[in-house]
């Protein structure tokens, strides 16, 4: 087993040659071992607590990966609930839903299809990262030296999809309107999930992408531009209310407006800010650091409590859980709900996003359109052989600025900001700059390239 694959924030990597059957059972077993030893004694004798929850994505080998984990799980005694194929937001519903201590979704998410992984979830659904509990999975599964165990647990398949349903169509606040909806499943769990929660509701969904055939028609992450070519092009010639592309696990989406423009995730977080705030007068809203200035601006407006949170969906939930916040959404695409178990669900953000549409008569690009004051770079990578000097050296450049380190470092003006970053998983630092004009954006970005050079290719 590659122990590259132990990532921040999940395990991914190709199969088979990084991940394969073997893998998943050690990793399986060092799961099923860790979630069930932070059980508190009075939890053992619930009847699902010493339980974890498996589901899968569409990849052809994923069910194998997951049958291999669920042994692995198994052969230390853990019971296991197979909940089957489904989208990776269905797993932290199970794990609640049925009481269980974790729970393990098979996906590689965005990555191409020779990817494989597992994303782990705690109790309460709480995600397991490097810092709350995968350096010590990883740590007893590269500690295994064989896969054999007496299979001592007992696995039970089960069917959320209904009541996964009922959970997500519970946020509808009434009559939807007849709208027409454009839907790039990237051929991933959306093609699965979409008709089967949305087919009844009396809107008409243009499906793209939705057949599972082992392959990716362009790769299943929205966040490149260039695969929502597709999309664009069906909203404007279908003449759509507006289109959405999902990732390939269905827990990240991006929006399209009417006209055929991609709307940043952090506008569709400004957007939802009023309709949250409706809901909850005075709440707190969590957005990472990378999100417009518009997205303070629009919390305040409305009487809310911006709460500003470092990159990554740990970090997000947990603010989300301190703060009490009513919601929380991030550059990448997740958006995250108190009412959803302080967990990101693609779906859940779709029915927001009709209940915003039916409750007025403007088109999205009518409402995003006061929310597009600024002006962004959008987030670039830029290969750097020392990524702390070079961020120091910008430091310093820009030290008459406001200075934070909460992630990175960032650096605010009057008339702009930025925030430069390390990858945790690539040599690279990653950029995102604002300014309130396009021409004060292009100087400021040409300044800062001349001391971290060009960027490189997504």
């Amino acid at each position: 087993m590659d122990p590259a694959i132990f990532k921040a924030y999940d395990i991914r990597g190709l199969y088979p040659d990084q991940l394969d059957e073997e893998a998943a059972w050690k990793i399986g077993n060092a799961t099923a071992s860790f979630l069930r030893s932070l059980l508190r004694g009075y939890e053992r004798g619930q009847a699902n607590r010493q339980s974890l929850c498996v589901g899968h994505d569409m990849r052809t080998h994923s069910k194998a990966v997951a049958k291999a984990l669920i042994k692995g799980m198994n052969a230390v005694g853990a019971n296991v609930i197979d909940v089957g194929l489904i989208d990776t937001p269905q797993i932290y519903f199970a794990i609640n839903h049925l009481g269980t201590c974790g729970g393990v979704q098979v996906t590689a998410s965005h990555n191409p299809a020779q990817y494989n992984g597992f994303k782990i979830s705690g109790l309460d659904a709480k995600p397991v990262g490097e810092d709350t509990g995968l350096k010590e999975i990883k740590h007893i599964a590269m500690a295994l030296l064989h896969t054999r165990g007496i299979i001592d647990g007992s696995v039970e398949k089960l069917d959320l999809v209904d009541a996964y349903k009922q959970h997500v169509l519970k946020f509808l606040d009434g009559k939807v309107k007849p709208l027409k909806i454009v839907i790039d499943a990237s051929n991933g769990m959306a093609g699965k999930m979409v008709p089967a929660i949305f087919d009844d509701l009396g809107i008409e969904i243009v499906k793209l992408n939705f057949k599972h055939n082992g392959t990716f028609k362009h790769e299943p992450n929205p966040l490149v531009e260039s695969n929502l070519a597709e999309l664009k092009e069906t909203v404007v010639k279908e003449g759509a209310d507006v289109g959405i592309c999902f990732d390939g696990d269905a827990d990240r989406l991006i929006v399209i407006d009417e006209a055929g423009r991609t709307i940043g995730c952090d506008l569709m977080t400004a957007l939802m800010v009023p309709y949250f705030l409706k809901k909850t007068p005075g709440a707190a809203i969590v957005y990472d650091l990378r999100s417009s200035w518009v997205v303070q601006e629009e919390i305040i407006k409305h009487g809310g409590i911006p709460r500003r949170e470092r990159v990554g969906h740990s970090f997000m939930k947990k603010t989300l859980r301190s703060s009490h916040a009513i919601f929380g959404g991030e550059l990448s695409g997740h958006f995250y709900y108190r009412d959803n178990f302080y967990a990101d669900s693609g779906m859940i953000t779709m029915v927001h996003l009709i209940n915003i549409l039916s409750s007025t008569s403007k088109s999205m690009s009518k409402l995003v359109e006061p929310l597009r004051r600024c002006y962004a770079s959008g987030e670039l990578n830029f290969s750097v052989d020392n990524k702390e000097a070079m961020m120091k050296e910008l430091a310093k450049k820009f030290s008459q600025g406001q200075i934070d380190d909460l992630d990175g470092t960032t650096i605010q003006f009057k008339d702009w900001w930025f925030n430069c970053r390390p990858s945790n998983t690539e040599p690279f630092l990653r950029l995102n700059v604002e300014a309130k004009t396009e021409k004060v954006l292009e100087k400021q970005l040409n300044e800062i390239k001349a001391i971290v050079g060009e960027p490189v290719g997504h």
